[in-house]
């Protein structure tokens, strides 16, 4: 395969950077993938293992204060900051591989980024694979930490709340090592301002679920402890979309593509685009 990488200019002119791995045969369809929070573009191998050779290009890129991108670590103004730089890389990927059909892939806070995306924009997408999609606020997230993100964003945005427990992302200890000793994984309290965004951007896919049409699948281990699997059972119950496929996967953490079963989820998802191609 043959991988790129540059950077390009995002919201208010920050430096993104991107990469893409490219498959030596011609291209099938196009994988735009939207990595989750704190993490980069680069964590996602299995993904790029699995289906470049199968004839996808794996576009990524790095969100605004992530990896190798320019800002704040994991600090947006707005919840926007996120999908404005989605729709940059868009036009960039579409217009390098025009003709091809585009799927978003979207894990844990880029399932976020996703679904918020598609509630304006699901025709720019053949498709979508949801993995793990923080867009559920979970039961074990109190009303006084929900109101305490809602001031601190707007008096004290660049406060720090809660840190990710870096042992539930994964059964495989080698990926937890992996990812505790990347330098370009953001280990720090996650600031109020994200933390207030987020939670926005939830409210808003679930209140308007409904308009999500176009054929998609969520993929979600059922023993996630960094987001509720219940989100993925609330998009498949309540978008609008005829054509949609929910696998859940007993006992596995939340990134299901670097689980030691990861074979399997990602079988699941090349047969679903395969049909959809």
């Amino acid at each position: 395969m043959n991988h790129t990488e540059g950077t390009f200019k995002g919201v208010r002119d920050a430096s993104i950077y991107y990469q893409a791995w490219l498959p030596e045969v011609s291209v099938e369809a196009v994988l735009l993938v939207v990595h989750g929070g704190g993490e980069h573009s680069g964590r996602y191998m299995n993904v790029v293992n699995h289906f470049v050779p199968l004839g996808y290009a794996v576009h990524g890129f790095d969100h605004l204060g992530h990896g190798r991108s320019e800002g704040a670590r994991e600090f947006v103004e707005r919840f926007d900051d996120f999908t404005h730089t989605l729709t940059v890389y868009y036009k960039m990927v579409t217009a390098s591989q025009a003709g091809k059909p585009v799927f978003v892939l979207g894990h844990s806070l880029g399932g976020l980024i996703a679904c918020y995306h598609l509630l304006d924009h699901q025709a720019d997408f053949q498709g979508a694979v949801i993995s793990a999609p923080a867009i559920k606020v979970g039961e074990g997230v109190s009303p006084a930490l929900i109101a305490m993100s809602k001031i601190l964003s707007a008096v004290a945005p660049r406060a720090g709340l809660v840190r990710l427990d870096a042992s539930a992302i994964s059964r495989d200890p080698e990926v937890v090592k992996a990812y505790v000793n990347d330098p370009l994984v953001f280990h720090g309290k996650t600031p109020a301002r994200f933390g207030g965004e987020v939670l926005k951007a939830m409210l808003r896919v679930t209140a308007e679920v409904l308009k999500i049409s176009l054929p998609f699948i969520v993929v979600q281990g059922t023993a996630d402890k960094l987001v509720d699997p219940g989100g993925a059972q609330m998009l498949y119950d309540k978008a609008s979309s005829t054509d949609k496929t929910l696998r859940l996967y007993e006992g596995l953490y939340h990134e299901v593509f670097n689980e030691p079963e990861h074979a399997k989820v990602l079988e699941d998802v090349e047969t679903w685009l395969a049909a959809h191609v």
